[in-house]
């Protein structure tokens, strides 16, 4: 048995949950701890998070210091999410609270934090399963921003953020000073400006019969006036929606156990929420009520294998690239070919790259997406490529995992940049420079040996022999053309791992 401890910084408030963990009992939460700090606002409006709030935080964490050392904790993560993730000086933050708390906060991408939420939400089992068999959208409400992840029969379909978090809302019309006898209905007309872009884009007349609710206070809301029962349908959504209209500040706070502040972002969560649910038209909403404090205890679990995990996660990263290569016109057929050939090599060469399973995942997905960016230029497809992936969400996978895809596709087609050291933000730091050159260099061998739109390959053998990667491909095809482009595809990969690769075609050599 484990106890870890799972720390939020989040954009309104700082949350502790600590958990035990074991094979037999799997994940047992015995205490959670929240504090009210609104660090959105600062960053939101200043860019940076103010001394005095800082201070307040630094506070707070150590408080959760002591917390951890009471229940004599065998390990920790402490995430920080937007707030931090958007202060121009997040770095700084990040020393100051390790300096002043001995809590060493790591900061998570968009992504990174959506998918933890959907990892808590998948963790509660036959529900999810039930869910997921219809066409369902997993809405998932923050302080700076929301993810709609629409599925189709456990299908990612896509996922888009949309800068509509709750706490920025309330700071938005705060500022515009909107008058309490207007607020509802110029916040709706604010959600539905925002939303209709979304509407237009992906749903395109598709009705979504399940929504899956993933925040802080319409899930405590739902449960408290639904007899603790964490499903309900739309017209009683609706219901509960109009009994909130009736009461004051200080009754729904009373209700719901909260603080007036936190009361304060219902209504935001509330109208967020009814005008998703109305535009997809759907019939059912589950709020299971968890946090990103779920997700951290589900993941530590699941890497220190002490969870059995059922469901498949990398195949959802894979479906989200399946629908980007199709948005884009990908030939997927090809795609599909190279990546057979790509990971192939990557298997047969392990011991010279000693690359892992989450790079074979990354390597898979840049076959996947190589030629996404010609949608928007046949000539400077590559670059296009870069851009494109690194603008477009990919649930989860980091900021720095997208950077490693969208490096391999371009510098498959455009010059390889070496760097010597991080000298500036655009540049890759040494491990993820040295990925990025490994899996280049596998990819381009791949592609130069599919070169041909109409290659077909019955089989492909590597081996390594002294200095050389012999690569023996099992075609009826004519491989005169991908042999003579091939020299200038395997230059990178003989620089990297002192391998000359050597391709041969097994039915010429049987002929032989």
């Amino acid at each position: 048995m484990k106890i870890f401890a799972a720390i939020d910084v989040g954009s309104y408030e700082v949350a502790i949950k600590i958990f035990e963990i074991s094979e037999k009992n799997g994940l047992k939460q015995i205490d959670h701890i929240r504090h009210r700090i609104e660090l959105g606002t600062d960053t939101y409006h200043t860019g940076k998070i103010s001394t005095a709030r800082m201070d307040e935080l630094c506070n707070i964490l150590s408080e959760f210091n002591n917390i951890m050392k009471a229940y004599k904790v065998d390990d920790y993560k402490a995430y920080g999410t937007s707030a931090i993730r958007e202060t121009e000086n997040t770095m700084i933050v990040i020393e100051q609270i390790k300096l002043r708390t001995g809590i060493h906060v790591e900061v998570l991408s968009n992504s990174e934090q959506r998918f933890m939420h959907y990892k808590a939400v998948a963790s509660r089992g036959d529900m999810f399963t039930k869910m997921m068999e219809d066409s369902c959208a997993i809405v998932d409400i923050g302080g700076g921003s929301i993810q709609i992840s629409l599925f189709d029969k456990d299908a990612l379909v896509t996922t888009q953020n949309i800068r509509l978090g709750i706490l920025r809302i309330k700071d938005m019309l705060s500022s515009l000073q909107v008058k309490s006898i207007n607020y509802i209905q110029i916040l709706g007309e604010l959600i539905d400006n925002q939303l209709e872009s979304f509407k237009s884009l992906y749903l395109n007349n598709r009705k979504i019969n399940n929504i899956i609710v993933v925040d802080d206070y319409v899930s405590r809301a739902m449960k408290r006036i639904n007899n603790d029962n964490d499903t309900i349908s739309y017209k009683d959504f609706i219901k509960l929606i109009n009994n909130f209209k009736e009461k004051s500040v200080e009754e729904m706070a009373s209700v719901l156990s909260l603080d007036e502040e936190s009361t304060m972002l219902l209504p935001q969560s509330i109208m967020l929420l009814l005008r998703i649910t109305d535009m997809m038209k759907a019939q059912v909403l589950w709020a299971p009520g968890v946090s990103l404090s779920d997700g951290m205890a589900y993941e530590y679990a699941e890497v220190n294998r002490m969870l059995k995990v059922k469901h498949d996660f990398d195949s959802d990263i894979i479906a989200g690239a399946e629908v980007m290569c199709r948005r884009y016109g990908g030939n997927t057929e090809r795609n599909k070919l190279v990546e057979e050939v790509a990971l192939s090599i990557f298997d047969d060469t392990k011991r010279i790259h000693h690359c892992g399973s989450r790079e074979r995942l990354l390597l898979r997905i840049a076959c996947m997406l190589s030629d996404c960016g010609k949608y928007i230029s046949l000539e400077a497809g590559a670059e296009c490529g870069y851009d494109i992936i690194m603008a477009t969400e990919m649930i989860g996978l980091s900021h720095a995992e997208r950077e490693i895809i969208a490096n391999v596709v371009r510098y498959n087609k455009v010059k390889f940049v070496y760097y010597k050291y991080r000298m500036a933000p655009t540049e890759l730091d040494c491990d993820t420079f040295l990925t990025v050159a490994k899996l280049t260099a596998i990819f381009r061998v791949a592609d130069g040996i599919c070169r041909s739109y109409r290659t077909k390959l019955k089989g492909i053998r590597t081996m390594i022999k002294d200095s050389e990667l012999l690569i023996t491909i099992d075609s009826e095809e004519d491989f005169s053309l991908e042999k003579g482009f091939f020299g200038r595809k395997s230059d990178l990969f003989e620089e990297v791992f002192s391998l000359k690769p050597v391709i041969r075609n097994k039915r010429i050599i049987n002929a032989m």
